[in-house]
């Protein structure tokens, strides 16, 4: 029941306030996301999800963010399909 109210309260909060307020709130979390995702990369841990999920985050208010999720997601399709290829594929 909780969950629900949350659910409900916080999309209708955040919309309320003024788009140079979201766009900087949704700028610092997902920048924040973006950067520990890319240390990641050289420390342990999930870093090009990470990334990706930073991304996604920025990708809600800016648009340079989307196109490079759109450029990761297809990149990773790509590696993904050359991984399912059988080995004696030829091609």
């Amino acid at each position: 029941m909780e969950v629900m109210i949350l659910k409900d309260r916080v999309p209708r909060w955040f919309s309320s306030l003024p788009s140079w307020v979201r766009r900087l709130i949704v700028f610092v979390i997902g920048s924040t996301i973006l950067i520990a995702g890319l240390l990641m990369l050289v420390l342990p841990g999930p870093g090009i999800l990470v990334i990706i999920v930073g991304l996604a985050i920025l990708a809600t208010e800016f648009v340079w963010a989307e196109r490079l999720l759109i450029r990761a997601r297809d990149r990773m399709a790509r590696v993904a399909q050359k991984l399912r290829k059988p080995k004696n594929d030829p091609g």
